[in-house]
């Protein structure tokens, strides 16, 4: 017997009542307000654009970016625009940054305030990789600088303050990281310093019959063993499935947590992670290490071949796998999808330096990349102190 779902589009929530297990909602297109009842209730709120610490975040052609309604208006406004600027040097920054730069019909600006360049994802070493090939694709890259207000002269230019001067521009687009959205349920469900919710393996919250998923609840962050708050796509589609099927059948599937890993294409490269950061694994342990390791991908007698530049992150007392960083022109994706597996598995750099990859002279040499960076953290352990 099939389930009867009933979709509401355009309707927005208003109150929970989680005592009488109560919504209240109203219809955005004739503004009718009704309630409605739920056994279980899943919360997948998602998260806001973080803008509250700069100032003038509302002026003309300053643009948040998180959903398809603002793509649409930085498209429209991008169209007629002739100097853009981003703010934030993350994830979602420097894709835009590098997508603008490779039109080759702007002038770029990226402007990356307290902490480094890419940090979450990459150790200076790599993000200073990464800066060069932005300049030298014509990103004018403010690293390092602080945004402290924005203002309009109102003819739609706008005007960047800095720590560290003052930035004409056409349009502004602010991408400086996300906030839990949970407003609905504070007080009712427990959440953590971030205000996500707290959720258990099978996504429930500290009320039994409430779930959440998504940007609206913290995940297992592996690497640690903690808690940490991740807004990732790639969680939200797995707690999300994995919160459904708890409710019809509780227990059915368990949560195994995260290593946050991601891909990005940066221009002509592209740039793979999984885990902690050697500068972010500090924070944690006080027996960190990493290494770090180029080299082409396949023999020399090839046609063709390309460099792969690796970062290892681990442990010295352990030999515990932490994190891996990837940087190539070649698709190196699949190699922090293989890091992310090792890091669940609490593998070591043993592991890594000897497990089975195939050999084609096609596609690697006869030790894996993989391999061989594993390899070098051996070398590195087993050097005399």
């Amino acid at each position: 017997m099939g389930l009867h779902v009933g979709v509401h589009l355009r309707h927005d929530v208003t109150l929970v009542d989680a005592k009488r297990k109560v919504v209240e909602v109203q219809d955005l297109e004739t503004g009718e307000k009704f309630s409605d009842t739920y056994d279980k209730l899943i919360v997948t709120t998602g998260s806001y654009p973080v803008a509250s610490p700069i100032r003038g975040v509302n002026v003309e052609n300053v643009f948040l970016c998180k959903n398809f309604k603002d793509a649409q208006a930085i498209k429209a406004a991008s169209d007629q625009a002739k100097r853009i600027a981003v703010v934030g040097g993350g994830y979602i920054g420097v894709e835009i940054a590098s997508s603008f730069a490779q039109q080759g019909r702007h002038d770029v600006l990226l402007i990356n305030g307290r902490h480094g360049l890419l940090s979450h994802y990459v150790d200076r070493g790599l993000a200073s990789r990464i800066g060069d090939d932005l300049r030298n694709h014509g990103v004018d890259l403010h690293d390092g600088e602080h945004v402290l207000e924005f203002d309009g002269d109102g003819d739609g230019r706008v005007f960047i303050r800095t720590d560290k001067g003052e930035i004409e521009t056409d349009i502004v687009i602010l991408c400086v990281g996300f906030q839990p959205m949970t407003e609905l349920v504070a007080g009712m469900v427990d959440l953590d310093r971030s205000q996500a919710i707290i959720v258990n393996d099978q996504m429930q919250s500290s009320d039994p019959d409430i779930y959440a998923a998504g940007d609206s609840t913290v995940v297992r962050f592996n690497p640690t063993g903690q808690y940490a708050y991740a807004p990732l796509a790639t969680n939200a589609v797995r707690q999300g499935k994995i919160a459904g099927a708890n409710i019809i059948n509780p227990g059915s599937i368990h949560y195994m947590g995260t290593q946050s890993t991601s891909a990005l294409s940066i221009l002509e490269h592209n740039m793979a992670t999984s885990g902690l950061t050697y500068s972010r694994a500090r924070k944690y342990f006080d027996d960190v290490d990493f290494v770090e390791f180029r080299d082409n991908y396949r023999p020399e007698f090839m046609p063709t071949t390309t460099p792969i530049e690796g970062t290892l992150v681990f442990r010295r007392s352990t030999r515990q796998i932490l994190g891996g960083q990837f940087y190539s022109k070649l698709d190196i994706s699949m190699c922090a999808n293989v890091i992310s597996v090792m890091i669940q598995n609490k593998n070591t750099v043993d592991d890594l330096g000897y497990v089975d990859m195939l050999f084609n002279p096609n596609f690697d040499r006869p030790w894996n990349y993989m391999n061989l960076l594993g390899q070098a953290a051996i070398n590195k352990l087993d050097q005399p102190q």
